[in-house]
């Protein structure tokens, strides 16, 4: 069943402003030529879930999926190379790149190969998709914590929220169309994450900043 052109232009537009908001980092990388304040880990694991759902689309010929995680590998991998050429600490970041690149190879093989049956494929890669985006979707959870012992929102990023949200809700129906619980449930997370940051805004939104103790 093919979903709606619209629904699929929706998911297109929605996910690639989500992937666009590390463009304020990469400004402030080039600006400042430095890494300060910015986080590699999320451009890396988010290389990897683009890229696993890009070999999840592939298998399923599904040309949404393939489109928005091409765009998605190809701006996370600049963010990665940026970062890796201003960063002090380049043998940390290079370690990093390389597990993961270890952990790319060693899944193409085992699906490639250990897994003959395409359906069975098809299955385990959405199954492998789903648990590391859920995961994605839930490790922002101690920084929501954060903000409610500090009081402050400015570690959080109101564009993120809302294309977030607006991203997930997106794949959700989606996925609902599709009848492929492998979208569908991942992205629930993220539509509730995104609402807990909606609600966090609106609640300390007045609140003077209160420091955190050491």
């Amino acid at each position: 069943m093919a979903p709606p052109p619209l629904l699929a232009a929706a998911c297109l537009g929605c996910t690639v402003a989500m992937f666009g908001t590390g463009l304020s980092d990469l400004r402030q990388m080039l600006a400042t030529k430095s890494v300060e304040n910015i986080q590699f880990l999320p451009f890396l694991t988010t290389d990897v879930n683009n890229l696993s759902w890009l070999g999840y689309g592939c298998l399923k010929q599904d040309w949404t999926l393939i489109t928005v995680n091409t765009i998605g590998a190809a701006l996370q991998t600049l963010y990665i190379l940026v970062y890796l050429y201003y960063s002090p600490a380049k043998r940390m970041v290079l370690l990093q790149s390389l597990v993961l690149l270890a952990v790319l190879a060693t899944g193409y093989g085992y699906f490639t190969v250990a897994v003959g049956d395409a359906r069975t494929r098809l299955a385990r890669l959405g199954l492998f998709c789903s648990a590391f985006t859920i995961s994605m979707y839930l490790s922002p959870l101690a920084d929501l914590a954060r903000v409610v012992r500090s009081r402050s929102t400015r570690c959080l990023s109101f564009p993120l929220a809302v294309t977030t949200c607006l991203a997930s809700s997106s794949w959700t129906l989606y996925g609902l169309q599709l009848q492929d619980p492998y979208i569908t449930v991942p992205n629930v997370p993220g539509i509730v994450t995104s609402i807990v940051r909606f609600w966090l805004f609106w609640r300390y939104r007045d609140k003077p900043h209160r420091p955190l103790l050491t």
